[in-house]
């Protein structure tokens, strides 16, 4: 595990699979809640569940396509969220805010190719 929470930038159209994307992250660290995409309501922090190893203890899923500027990730606690190594953070339309997010994000570009089609590059 890293010094820092691991924050991954979901990139694409909407409709493209983010939150799509981020369900089965969900699902996958076994946290039962439903996941929608945080829109209104900017940013969700899930708690793991104690009962999967996984290498983190929270997923924090942030929805930047209603931000005004990159500062307002500041009223989020984004820095406190991401020195937290045992947080994965997952953005939603991180080109919004790009400029305020480290460099060593990570990042996945989506792609609407037909209704039942999405195409994903790493």
């Amino acid at each position: 595990m890293g010094e820092k929470a691991v924050v991954v930038g979901l990139f694409g159209d909407l409709g493209a699979g983010k939150t799509a994307f981020v369900k089965k992250c969900a699902e996958h660290f076994g946290i039962d809640e439903t996941i929608i995409s945080p829109t209104f309501i900017i940013e969700k922090i899930y708690k793991l569940p104690a009962k999967t190893k996984n290498f983190w203890k929270h997923m924090v899923h942030i929805d930047a396509y209603r931000l005004e500027n990159a500062d307002e990730l500041r009223h989020l606690g984004f820095e406190e969220l991401r020195n937290d190594p045992q947080n994965i953070i997952f953005i939603e339309w991180p080109e919004r805010i790009l400029e305020k997010l480290p460099k060593d994000i990570k990042k996945i570009y989506f792609e609407f190719v037909d209704e039942n089609t999405r195409e994903i590059n790493m």
